[in-house]
């Protein structure tokens, strides 16, 4: 007996489509499939928030001094004439980042192992490429989705029966995150 459904499809194509799907449910928060891909949707995603919920405070925040372009009123950088060359002016500014612990960094790279890259289009451009930005799913699940979960052992998602698709009359469910 396999530890996997195999979906009628090919170990690539299956794969595929869980990271679509995953990334997807993580994205938007819950999605519409068959049950049989929300049962294997639901075990990724669970491993996914598992991992978020137990390094999501492994970081410590370093103040470092960064070289930043000092720009106009308009937004363009300021130039000057030095030796006869124009050159953009830089200003020293300190920030702080967030600085992951090794553990905290493995488990960012297995969460990309899996997560599509997603951009968002907002709804004044819809249709152009201007104005698209890229959503970082990985920080979403550290930041927004672990604080969440924190309490809770495991049981991250919910599969809900909706009833059977028409054309082939597949049970559909709605997979969403509790």
């Amino acid at each position: 007996m396999a530890g996997y459904r195999k979906l009628s499809r090919n170990a690539a194509q299956r794969k595929a489509l869980i990271r679509n799907q995953v990334t997807a449910l993580i994205n938007n928060g819950k999605i519409v499939t068959t049950e049989a891909k929300a049962k294997e949707i639901r075990k990724v995603a669970e491993h996914l928030i598992a991992l978020a919920v137990r390094e999501k405070d492994n970081f410590e925040e370093v103040t470092v001094k960064a070289k930043v372009a000092r720009k106009d009123k308009d937004g363009k950088r300021v130039k000057e004439v030095v030796d006869g060359k124009k050159v953009t002016v830089f200003d020293e500014v300190d920030k702080t980042i967030k600085k992951d612990a090794p553990s905290r960094l493995a488990a960012r790279r297995q969460m990309l192992k899996v997560l599509y890259p997603v951009k968002q289009v907002p709804d004044k451009a819809a249709g152009k490429k201007r104005g698209t930005v890229e959503v970082d799913l990985v920080a979403k699940l550290f930041d927004e989705i672990a604080p969440k979960y924190a309490n809770r052992n495991g049981g991250y998602t919910r599969i809900v029966k909706i009833g059977q698709r028409k054309g082939d009359a597949a049970m559909e469910v709605l997979i969403e995150l509790v």
